[in-house]
């Protein structure tokens, strides 16, 4: 159970501190970050204790700090920390295809909190061509697929994520090459039938003159 979030932003520190009150003996205190014992100075420990995160950075969002009595871990406060940071773009810039292939173009995503995100071509808006371009959004991707990729769908695709008037953007640049010529099984299936059809007429045709050899020849009565 979570009880307080705490907003923060990248790059400051932040001290954490809990107190046991209402206790008529000493109670000592102790600290986790996620399931991980943080080990606290013997001063640190009884009745009130503090722990200090300096400079958090993007890993520390969302993680939770919980501080509670070693001698009745049900009495406990846990608070989360919501680190709050610009988008953090990437992914594979350059991608090639053949002509027809299909293509995602995957444009990962880190932020805090959730941006607006679309995609445009260098040249202008991106036209999503019915049946052939698709966008799926997950709270870590924003991928733009490609289906039965055209010669004209070559160049470069920019993602781009909003969050209030700040934009981040990434670039990537997409070849469509000519397509490939297939291996020509139906040609090799009918030369191979040809050849088959080409050695039994030789094979036939020599038997023939085989059974000729072993005839026996006629005699003839003067």
């Amino acid at each position: 159970m979570v009880d307080a979030a705490l907003p923060l932003t990248t790059g400051t520190s932040v001290s954490l501190r809990c107190s046991a009150e209402g206790n008529t003996v000493d109670e000592e205190l102790v600290w986790y970050r996620k399931d991980g014992l943080i080990d606290l100075k013997a001063g640190n420990k009884i009745n009130h204790s503090e722990v200090c995160i300096p400079n958090v950075s993007t890993s520390d969002n969302e993680v939770p700090f919980t501080c509670l009595l070693k001698s009745n871990s049900s009495a406990k406060v846990t608070v989360v920390l919501d680190v709050q940071f610009p988008p953090i773009l990437s992914g594979t810039t350059s991608l090639v295809v053949e002509e027809e292939g299909n293509v995602d173009i995957n444009c990962n995503v880190q932020a805090n909190p959730q941006p607006e995100m679309t995609w445009r071509q260098a040249n202008g808006t991106l036209v999503l061509k019915k049946n052939r371009f698709t966008q799926r959004r997950t709270s870590e991707i924003f991928q733009l697929s490609i289906s039965k990729a055209e010669k004209s769908d070559s160049g470069t695709y920019i993602c781009e994520a909003y969050i209030s008037n700040n934009i981040t953007t990434r670039e990537f640049y997409l070849v469509v090459e000519d397509k490939k010529p297939g291996f020509p099984f139906e040609a090799i299936i009918a030369a191979v039938v040809v050849v088959v059809l080409t050695i039994a007429f030789g094979i036939f045709a020599r038997r023939e003159k085989i059974f000729k050899c072993f005839k026996k020849p006629v005699s003839t009565a003067l």
